[in-house]
C-alpha cells in the first residue's frame, strides 16, 4: 500500500471510526443537536465552529489538489456559515463527511513521490507534513469536542 493510501486512511479513520485513538468525528458528532452545536460555554468555541475549522483545511487543500487555487486563510477558519435549525445542522454535517471523503479519495491517488516536494510555497512545508498535519489537526479539536459535550 502507498504511503498516500495509509494517509487516506487516516483521514477516513478520524472522520468515520476506527482510527487507533478511539474516538472519531462522526461518533463524537451523533445526538449532537443544532441548539448543542451552536451552544458556546464561557469563551470558547462552538462545536459548530470546531467542526467548520477542521474541515475549512481539508476542503481547501482538496480544492488545491484538484487544480483550483489554494484560497484558505486562517482568518476566515472558523467563519462558518449560520446554523438556525436541525435541517441547518443536518446539511452543514453532510457537507462535512463529504468532504472528508473526497479528501481521501484525492490522496489515494497521489503519488507517493509527491510526499517530499514543496507544498504550495516553502513556508507551507511538504505535502507530507500538510497531509499529516491536517490529520494531527483532526485530534486535537477531536479532543476539544468531547470536552465540549460533556460541559453540554
Amino acid at each position: 500500500m502507498k504511503t498516500t493510501e495509509h494517509i487516506a486512511r487516516q483521514i477516513r479513520e478520524v472522520y468515520f471510526g476506527k482510527n487507533w485513538s478511539g474516538p472519531y468525528l462522526k461518533q463524537q458528532l451523533e445526538g449532537v443537536n443544532w441548539k448543542q452545536a451552536t451552544t458556546q460555554i464561557h469563551n470558547i468555541n462552538t462545536i459548530a465552529t470546531l467542526v467548520f475549522h477542521m474541515n475549512y483545511y481539508v476542503k481547501g487543500v482538496s480544492d488545491y489538489l484538484e487544480g483550483g487555487e489554494l484560497e484558505i486563510r486562517d482568518k476566515f477558519s472558523f467563519d462558518h456559515p449560520p446554523i438556525h435549525s436541525q435541517e441547518d445542522w443536518d446539511e452543514f454535517l453532510k457537507d462535512i463527511y463529504a468532504s472528508g471523503e473526497r479528501f481521501a479519495k484525492i490522496l489515494e491517488k497521489q503519488p507517493d513521490s509527491i510526499l517530499g516536494e514543496i507544498f504550495f510555497d516553502k513556508p507551507y512545508g511538504t505535502y507530507a507534513r500538510n497531509f499529516m498535519g491536517i490529520s494531527e489537526h483532526f485530534h486535537y479539536h477531536l479532543g476539544q469536542i468531547t470536552i465540549i459535550k460533556k460541559f453540554l
